[in-house]
Formats: structure tokens, sequence, C-alpha cells
């Protein structure tokens, strides 16, 4: 009878556990599947430039199902600056990420890159600056020549500052670049190892958090106009065969960026959720400058357009620079077909 009674009992537990079993595959597979029922596609998508409070929207729209809806398992991965996430995304590594337009414009004009497209934008206007603090007497553009400078090689705010220098009349062998990494630039700038770094405008709060000195910036756009800031890109391949997925895909984005800019603090806290160095109050506050940079001065233009004029006189500009070694066509570079219509 005892033998009989285990026996029942262990019948009776492989089949609790069976079911148990069960029911938790299907809450898993519950999980695995999109606003559709669908299952969820894996997508690895790349930050601009490190985890900061101006990249939050891409955890923005993971937290809050923006991706799930869509149909997408997304992987967000630090970026490190424009010409590393375009070589990651052509190479394959990754399927999507924000470069400034700008940098991209260079990387393919001078054969530096192929086989990517922009396919939403993230700004309006580019954010590109050099930044510094008070105490290192830089006021003006001008005042970069004898100063040390710290970037990553790839970033736009490095390969684009030939350009901003015979724009702003700099004296570009008078200045000294030297290698940082997006997540240590600005601790470098607090050691007074460097005078300035390569920065993003929206930066000014968190270098001031890092640095405790009231930060100076040097806007590339106070000389440039007309050129756009970040633009969401894929590669050329992804664009072909798959259009509606990264039509579906640019959409979870941008509502993930809309909802960033209309509640920053959250959107600091969901950065901080998945970030632990994030300073939540810094990252809120880069949200808040980056709303100017986002939204168009003209009312009735849509987040996340693009204009073909005003690439075009963007690519003017570079032409006109001497910083670009092939003539270039705005369809060269953004897919208009897959670009959210206004």
């Amino acid at each position: 009878m005892n033998r009989l009674t285990r026996t029942v009992a262990a019948a009776l537990l492989a089949s609790a556990l069976t079911l148990v079993s069960a029911c938790s595959s299907d809450s898993d597979a519950s999980d695995a599947k999109g606003g559709d029922g669908k299952s969820l596609e894996k997508v690895t998508y790349l930050t601009s430039f490190g985890n900061f409070g101006r990249d939050s929207y891409a955890w923005v729209a993971k937290e809050k199902g923006f991706f799930k809806e869509a149909g997408f398992d997304v992987e967000i991965k630090p970026g490190q600056g424009t010409g590393a996430v375009i070589q990651t995304i052509v190479g394959g590594q990754a399927d999507f990420g924000p470069i400034d337009l700008t940098g991209g414009l260079l990387q393919l004009g001078n054969g530096q890159a192929k086989d990517f497209v922009a396919v939403a934008a993230i700004q309006q206007r580019t954010m590109a600056a050099i930044v510094t603090v008070e105490g290192k007497n830089i006021a003006s553009p001008k005042d970069l020549e004898g100063k040390k400078l710290a970037d990553a090689p790839a970033s736009v705010v490095r390969n684009l500052f030939p350009t901003y220098a015979r724009l702003a009349g700099v004296d570009v062998n008078k200045v000294t670049w030297v290698n940082g990494e997006p997540q240590t630039l600005m601790g470098t700038l607090a050691s007074g190892s460097v005078d300035g770094i390569g920065q993003f405008v929206v930066g000014q709060p968190t270098v001031e958090a890092v640095t405790k000195k009231k930060a100076v910036l040097l806007p590339y756009s106070n000389v440039m106009q007309d050129l756009y800031g970040n633009v969401l890109i894929t590669s050329s391949k992804i664009a072909k065969e798959k259009p509606e997925m990264v039509k579906r895909f640019s959409a979870a984005l941008i509502k993930g960026l809309e909802y960033s800019l209309a509640n920053p603090q959250e959107a600091a806290e969901m950065l901080k959720k998945n970030v632990d160095a994030t300073n939540p109050a810094a990252a809120a506050a880069e949200l808040q400058l980056m709303a100017g940079y986002v939204r168009s001065n003209n009312s009735g233009t849509k987040i996340g357009t693009l204009d073909s004029g005003r690439v075009a006189k963007s690519i003017a500009i570079l032409q006109g620079a001497g910083s670009l070694k092939q003539n270039l066509t705005p369809d060269q570079i953004i897919d208009f077909n897959l670009v959210p219509q206004s």
C-alpha cells in the first residue's frame, strides 16, 4: 500500500509539473508575441553615442511596449558615434541606429562608407558642438587655436570640425585632437587634461554635473545653417528587402521619442532603470533641451520627416567648404519612400 501510495503521488507530481510547465510555456509564448499576435522579430538597435538622456527615447519605446506592439524584440546597445554606427549596421551586427546626417554625408561623399540609408529624422537641426567650461579662455571659435580637444575618432563633431573651422575662420592645424570614449569624455574635461570636447549641445547639463563648472558651448549650427541633426539609418539591404518592417520600427521609435519629450523625467527614470550610471536630473534636462531640435520651427512639419531641399542645401554647404570629394544627391543617402510623410 505504501508503495502504491508513493507511485500515485509521484504520478500526480509529474502531472502537476507538466501542467505548470505547459502554463509557463504558454505564458512565455504569449510574452514573445507582438500586438498582432505574431512572434516578435529580434532587432538590434544602437544608440548614437553612449547612453545619455538624449538617447533615452529608445529605452522608452522598449519600456512602454511600443516596440513590442510593432512586433519587435529590441536589444539596445551603446553606439560609438556616426562612423562606428554606420560600420556596425552595414556589417550586419546591428539593424538600426541614429547618426548625424551631416556626418553621414561626409562618410558617403568621401568614400568612407556606403550601403546605408536614412529612413527618419530624429532632430531637425544639428546639435553638434564643441563644449568647454569657464576658465579655459574659450569664448569664440577662434579661441580654439592652440587648444587640445578630445572626442571619439568616429564622432561627427570631430569629423565635421575641419568644415566648421574653415567657415568659422579657425586654423585647423592649430587645434590638437586626442581620442576619447563617449562615456569618459566629460570626465576627461573635468580632469583638466583637455580644453574642450566634442559633444551635442544637449550635453550641457551632464557636462556641468560632471565638471561642477559652468559649460561654454560653441554650436556648429551658429556657422552652418540648414544642417539636420541625427537621423535613423538602416542598411540598404534591409531597406530594400524589408520596407514595411523599417516603417514599423521607425514609427515605434518616433512614438518613444515623442513620449520622451512630453515626459522627460519619466524617460530619465526609464533610462536609469536600464543604465545604472544615469544621472536622472541631467538626463531629463537633456531631453528638455533636445525638444527644440526635434520639433521644426515650422509647426506643420511632422516629427521624423526629412526635406529633400534642405538636404540638398546641406550638401551644398559641405561642397562649398571643400569637404566632399564627390558630388551627392539627397536620394543617395535618404530613402524618401520610407521616411514618415508630413
